[in-house]
């Protein structure tokens, strides 16, 4: 365990509307995850889909959100946050999961969980 999943799980992270994103679970129920993918969407919505990982690869939490809304302080992208397991995904494709896990890795490695990216 690095460093940096210990802060993680200590501290609250702030998701980008400004609520905790743990929702009800406390910090020890919550997971952490590390952003491994940001890309626009393909529509004409003009989306940027942000992935996050487990360190393991195994799952991840997507959000969405309009370009517009990447202006300001206010909406900065996190390198890391703190969700409930509810809120996770899994990943099935090995190659996606060895490449989720690579880039958590390195992002855990590279970043507190607050550092905006």
């Amino acid at each position: 365990m690095n460093a940096n999943r210990s802060d993680l799980t200590a501290e609250r992270t702030d998701s980008d509307d400004g609520e905790s994103d743990a929702g009800d679970t406390t910090a020890d129920e919550a997971v952490p995850v590390w952003l491994v993918e940001r890309t626009y969407g393909d529509d004409e919505l003009n989306l940027i889909i942000l992935v996050y990982a487990t360190e393991d690869g195994r799952r991840y939490h997507r959000r969405e959100r309009a370009l517009t809304s990447f202006t300001g302080p206010a909406r900065e992208t996190k390198a890391g946050l703190l969700v409930s397991p509810d809120a996770l995904g899994s990943v099935d494709d090995q190659t996606t999961r060895e490449r989720y896990a690579e880039e958590a890795s390195r992002m855990a490695e590279r970043h507190d969980p607050a550092d905006s990216v």
